[in-house]
């Protein structure tokens, strides 16, 4: 009997030391120098319109992009940017997507921002004045006191307008600007109350398929050619209080934003964003979607609303760029 005990006891070392190699074994599969610990949730409300702009950041979202840095990205659904700009200075949401002309009134004005990123410049053809056909407006100089339907909360297609015109002849101080939505300016155009209307896309191919619009001028050419449109910002203190979360967000946006050089990803995404049908989508002219974020870039669309008067100080961008990356995912 002592014999048999002492054999048992014998074994408890080679036991014990297989445990541990089982538990390393173990450890290690989930510790790997690929992805060196398990990173602790984060939760980022980034408020957004159902734009364009917001598609990666979605696409993100879904395939888990934002999931991988240790962040739960929550999108905000909001119907302007001034809504947008709202939920981040007054802290419901962490990060929000808003058109630079809005956002860098609002720098001027006081409200003080942290970039994390650029959202979309446009392209060809991804804003223009478009009319019916049959108006006898094929033409800017066609009409020297033009009345243009604009979308409510788009002052930027104003600035855009006026820019464009210009250049073409047409007197600034001479167009009407009337605010209707896009089923309000087909009707519009129809009846001849608004000689066109600017739209973005995909109303543009929206209105050129359904009702065989035609694009009067395009409104994304000569200071506005690759304008920087969009970006993502946050409240400025609240983002200097959590760096490495911003950091994490900034890295995840980056590989989001690369999801966008694929515009077959992009149209699908937009068809089920907006709920236009595949086939429209597949006629949609795209701008870029920047991976880097640009402070000169930027610059010339602050120095640009600054000359046009669009804001009484200019925006040094400069004060707005965010502070170095960390390394790693947030823990």
């Amino acid at each position: 009997m002592h014999v048999t005990l002492i054999r048992r006891l014998r074994r408890w070392p080679a036991i014990g030391a297989g445990l541990c190699v089982a538990l390393l074994a173990v450890s290690c599969s989930v510790i790997s120098p690929e992805r060196p610990y398990q990173p602790e949730q984060h939760t980022l409300r980034v408020a957004a319109t159902s734009s364009i702009d917001s598609v990666p950041l979605r696409l993100g979202v879904k395939r888990g992009v934002f999931a991988a840095e240790g962040l739960d990205v929550q999108v905000v659904d909001s119907a302007t940017d001034d809504e947008v700009l709202r939920a981040v200075l007054d802290g419901s949401a962490d990060v929000g997507l808003a058109s630079n002309y809005v956002m860098l009134r609002r720098a001027a004005g006081g409200a003080r921002f942290e970039l994390q990123g650029e959202a979309y410049a446009c392209g060809p053809d991804t804003m223009a004045l478009v009319a019916l056909p049959g108006r006898d407006y094929e033409a800017p100089t066609r009409r020297p006191k033009p009345v243009i339907g604009i979308a409510p909360g788009h002052p930027f297609g104003k600035l855009a307008t006026r820019l464009r015109l210009a250049t073409e002849g047409v007197d600034p101080e001479r167009i009407t600007f009337v605010e209707m939505r896009y089923a309000e300016q087909i009707s519009a155009l129809r009846s001849g109350r608004i000689d066109a209307a600017w739209m973005t896309e995909p109303d543009i191919s929206k209105a050129q398929k359904e009702y065989g619009a035609e694009v009067v001028m395009d409104t994304a050419r000569g200071a506005l050619l690759d304008f920087p449109l969009s970006s993502y910002v946050a409240a400025h203190d609240h983002a200097r209080q959590q760096p490495e979360v911003y950091a994490a967000f900034r890295r995840a946006l980056v590989k989001s934003q690369e999801l966008a050089t694929n515009g077959a990803v992009v149209r699908a995404e937009l068809s089920e964003l907006t709920g236009v049908d595949p086939t429209t989508t597949q006629l949609v002219a795209l701008g870029t979607f920047p991976t880097s974020l640009n402070e000169v870039r930027l610059q010339r669309a602050a120095d640009l609303f600054y000359r046009a008067g669009v804001v009484s100080e200019r925006v040094d961008v400069a004060s707005m760029l965010p502070q170095q990356d960390g390394v790693g995912a947030v823990a």
